[in-house]
């Protein structure tokens, strides 16, 4: 099976960059943060593999956390967005 991947490098929040890979029909793989709040994103990570890309920027795009513009689950579906467009491997 092929997959993409990315390293996303979010900006506004905490955590310093998202890995994450999904297959030929966008169905997450994996998704791995560094930095951040670590208990908090892995529970992320997990809810989110075996989801379609879609579905998954359907549900935390616009994300706030506290006064920021943007949080960690909104920056994961910024990553998703690009990964639905980076060549399979």
């Amino acid at each position: 099976m092929k997959t993409k991947h990315i390293l996303y490098t979010p900006s506004g929040v905490c955590s310093r960059a998202i890995d994450v890979t999904a297959d030929e029909q966008d169905v997450i793989q994996q998704v791995f943060f560094i930095g951040g709040c670590n208990g908090n994103l892995q529970g992320i990570s997990q809810l989110v593999k075996g989801q379609r890309i879609d579905d998954v920027i359907g549900r935390l795009q616009g994300i706030r956390c506290g006064a920021k513009s943007t949080s960690c689950p909104d920056q994961l579906s910024e990553a998703l967005r690009q990964l639905k467009n980076a060549p399979l491997e």
